[in-house]
């Protein structure tokens, strides 16, 4: 095992223990592929957790820049010291701020979003400006943790509002008239929205 591999097994480990949401073994894994399959290169991620999933991402090839943006404090210095850690500081750029009040330039191959579900549609509408004409936008918890198909399994009220909120974005994704949006039941269920050509 690498040194690299053992630390993101480490960064598995603290996630689990102290309950942060990272994508799913299978969920990552099929991100990762696409961005390999498709040679992209410039990414944004929208919630940077513990460095996570930009870790990974950056993993498949040296020529591999991320973007990344986390509001939550503890979660963003988490996320310096690993991408510090696995020596990524030239690959992954990560921003301490909240998503829909930073601004960021430039245009990008994938756009991740991976932030508080209940802004998705914020976040789809706000960033879909940077992505470049053969770009995709994912977004991972389509499914989030099952209730999305199993609503009878929730018993609060909060976590219903959010469950809405996500089907909200699914039916979003679905009309909206500028996209294809594929829908993959992997991992946490993600969907990845392609722009139609003109």
């Amino acid at each position: 095992m690498s040194n690299i591999d053992s630390i993101i097994r480490e960064i598995e480990i603290y996630a689990k223990e102290n309950d942060v949401p990272i994508m799913e073994t299978m969920g990552i894994n099929f991100l990762c592929s696409l961005i390999k399959d498709n040679n992209y290169k410039n990414i944004l991620e929208v919630g940077t957790a513990i460095g996570y999933s930009s870790i990974m991402m950056s993993n498949i090839s040296k020529d591999i820049k991320v973007t990344t943006i986390e509001r939550d404090e503890v979660r963003y210095k988490e996320a310096i010291k690993n991408i510090k850690r696995c020596d990524k500081e030239d690959q992954i750029n990560a921003i301490f701020g909240d998503a829909l009040e930073t601004e960021i330039d430039g245009k990008y191959d994938l756009i991740f979003i991976d932030a508080a579900k209940g802004q998705y549609i914020k976040f789809f509408e706000k960033y879909s400006k940077n992505l470049n004409k053969n770009g995709v936008i994912v977004s991972d918890n389509m499914s989030f943790h099952g209730l999305v198909e199993e609503k009878e399994r929730i018993k609060n009220k909060n976590l219903r509002q959010l469950v809405n909120k996500i089907k909200k974005y699914i039916v979003f994704l679905k009309e909206n008239t500028e996209y294809d949006t594929e829908f993959h039941k992997i991992g946490d269920g993600v969907a990845v929205s392609r722009k139609k050509e003109d």
